[in-house]
């Protein structure tokens, strides 16, 4: 198998984790939950070509076709695949999830529209919820969670009780830099804490291998480490651009997409200046000053 193969992983005898390597940007994780006879989907991915392989993974752990997917958020790298799967799937999300995808439309068309994402159409959730919802595949109970804003506005964290097991969408990237400009940075060291209290011993990133309750400390340290960046930067009055590039990554350094230091410090200033969580970031200030720390190259989409 090479090192790119998309691949499962068993955690459970009802569950595994869909892992796409690198885990770079568009290369999202996904979740297969069944009994045998129903399926439930966690997200599912952003080109048609790789939902088609979601779909062939689905039917090779021995699952029929999903009649539930469930979003963890309403960016295109999880939520593209959608069509594929309904009308026969019924699609889950908070409500922030569906509105957001909405108003996002083909957002990944427009960051790369050199993308080959294949024929899809925006399928948003048509059932939602606000703060938690607990849906069962036969005797598997999933609760899903809403931590309040973090990575987006919308965010739904599924937890298996029984099984000790999360899938945490875009609130872990394991072996990534995280990325909060379209949530809170303040929320997800928050949503980290609700995570925490969940007790599970193994934890499914957003992006990136199957991990465990380490991720959590990983991940804080550097959030930490972006307030504490943002704090001394914008006291000096510089800009984020400017603040991101006098930092010392350090031990954060191997982590990929470092360029996402500095959408998070444009976050991280938005709330300094008391903006409310989760308001609108200028997206093109965000991106361009992204591809200005990675070589003055926009981010290359990985799918």
């Amino acid at each position: 198998m090479a090192a790119t193969t998309p691949y499962t992983v068993r955690l459970a005898p009802q569950v595994h984790a869909y892992v796409q390597p690198d885990g770079g940007w568009c290369l999202n994780n996904a979740g297969i939950i069944s009994d045998g006879e129903s399926t439930l989907l966690v997200d599912t991915t952003a080109t048609l070509s790789r939902a088609r392989a979601l779909r062939e993974a689905v039917a090779a752990v021995g699952a029929p076709l999903p009649r539930t997917v469930v979003n963890t958020h309403h960016h295109g790298d999880h939520t593209y695949g959608n069509s594929l799967f309904t009308p026969q799937a019924t699609v889950i999300g908070h409500d922030s999830c569906r509105s957001e995808l909405l108003a996002a439309g083909r957002q990944l068309h427009l960051l790369w529209p050199q993308t080959d994402f294949g024929d899809i159409s925006i399928t948003a959730p048509t059932l939602t919820y606000s703060e938690r919802l607990t849906v069962h595949v036969g005797t598997t109970e999933v609760r899903l969670i809403h931590p309040g804003v973090a990575h987006t506005i919308g965010d739904t964290i599924v937890h298996l009780p029984e099984q000790g097991i999360v899938f945490t969408g875009d609130l872990v990237f394991r072996g990534g830099t995280p990325f909060v400009p379209m949530g809170s940075l303040s929320g997800s060291l928050r949503a980290l804490e609700l995570l925490r209290g969940l007790g599970a011993t193994t934890v499914v990133p957003g992006h990136g291998p199957v991990t465990d309750a380490t991720a959590y400390d990983d991940t804080e340290r550097y959030l930490l480490y972006v307030a504490e960046l943002a704090g001394a930067g914008h006291a000096k009055g510089l800009t984020p651009l400017e603040t991101a590039r006098e930092a010392d990554l350090d031990a954060f350094a191997a982590l990929r997409e470092s360029e996402r230091l500095v959408a998070n410090l444009h976050r991280a200033y938005a709330e300094l200046d008391g903006l409310p969580e989760g308001s609108p970031l200028d997206p093109a200030a965000v991106f361009g000053d992204m591809a200005a720390m990675n070589g003055g190259v926009p981010v290359a989409c990985h799918a």
